[in-house]
């Protein structure tokens, strides 16, 4: 008996492997927060950042960061991708690098959960693990050692000050929760990080309609759980954040977030990270003050990244 000949698969560039990845990026769907939302004429929805390649809202700057790099032709195959992040950046970036065959070495805070340690070893990340204490702050000054140290080796992504973060959100997440809400949103609140996702959608939707509210969440204290959020009062603001941005800044506490995970999970059918729960207990007081309206937020990923910590919550 023959064998059959196989059809000889088409030879991608790095530029055509890398623009038909964008494809399984972005386009989550609008979940509808009903039964928890505490005003009837006021509809809340939440962006599901983990229903795409990479698992979280941050494959969205990943990819955009990884695609302007080697379209400038400053990554290649023969290059690291190198930066620093508190787990889903990096999850992000792996899942792509590892597509398009990409060595990766990624500065990370040595109490990122283990599910996180473990998904970036398997995805095969070179991990530098930083002190617990030092947060992404002390990651990046690292990062930043490593390629100074050795720049032909490393692309340094550097996502805290790479404008391609915040035109991820600006070119896509924004025009779709336009798209989405038919251009009824009236407020859109989110937690800052990198602050890339509520910059490029906050932009994106002020040209879309100025009276748009925008409200970004912090933690309460420097010392938090919300892993990948800041507190600007005592973190390094982020290059790319935009202050004229913001219509107030609330704070959320992590006892508060951590609370609502297992309430959502019962009320919702959604089990949250610690983040998203934060987003939500925002959008949630929101709801409670103004009387009617369209509020959109972002849950950033799910809970299958925190095994130990919902462990002990739920």
């Amino acid at each position: 008996m023959k064998t059959p000949k196989l059809k000889e698969q088409t030879k991608y560039t790095l530029a055509d492997k890398v623009d038909r990845l964008g494809n399984f990026i972005g386009n989550t769907p609008l979940f509808p927060i009903s039964n928890l939302n505490p005003n009837k004429n006021v509809t809340i929805y939440a962006k599901l950042e983990w229903q795409q390649l990479g698992s979280s809202v941050k494959s969205r700057p990943a990819y955009q960061i990884i695609y302007d790099a080697i379209q400038r032709k400053e990554l290649s195959r023969g290059k690291h991708l190198l930066d620093a992040s508190s787990g889903n950046t990096g999850i992000a970036y792996a899942h792509i690098a590892a597509h398009l065959g990409i060595s990766m070495t990624l500065c990370l805070p040595e109490n990122a959960s283990d599910e996180r340690k473990d998904i970036l070893k398997s995805l095969g990340v070179n991990l530098h693990l930083t002190s617990r204490g030092g947060g992404t702050d002390e990651a990046q000054e690292v990062a930043k050692t490593l390629y100074e140290n050795n720049p032909d080796k490393y692309y340094y992504a550097d996502q805290y000050s790479n404008s391609s973060n915040w035109k991820a959100h600006y070119h896509t997440t924004g025009p779709e929760i336009i798209e989405q809400t038919e251009g009824c949103i009236t407020h859109f609140i989110a937690g800052l990080g990198t602050t890339g996702t509520f910059c490029g959608t906050g932009k994106q939707l002020k040209e879309f309609n100025p009276e748009i509210q925008l409200t970004a969440l912090q933690p309460d204290i420097a010392m938090h759980g919300l892993e990948g959020w800041k507190h600007l009062e005592t973190a390094i603001v982020p290059d790319i954040y935009d202050d004229t941005l913001p219509n107030e800044i609330r704070e959320v506490s992590t006892e508060s977030a951590y609370e609502l995970i297992p309430k959502t999970a019962r009320n919702e059918g959604l089990l949250l990270s610690p983040s998203a729960a934060a987003n939500l207990i925002g959008a949630l007081q929101l709801a409670k003050e103004i009387d009617e309206g369209t509020i959109v937020t972002i849950f950033p990923d799910d809970g299958s990244k925190y095994g130990e910590t919902l462990t002990q919550i739920i």
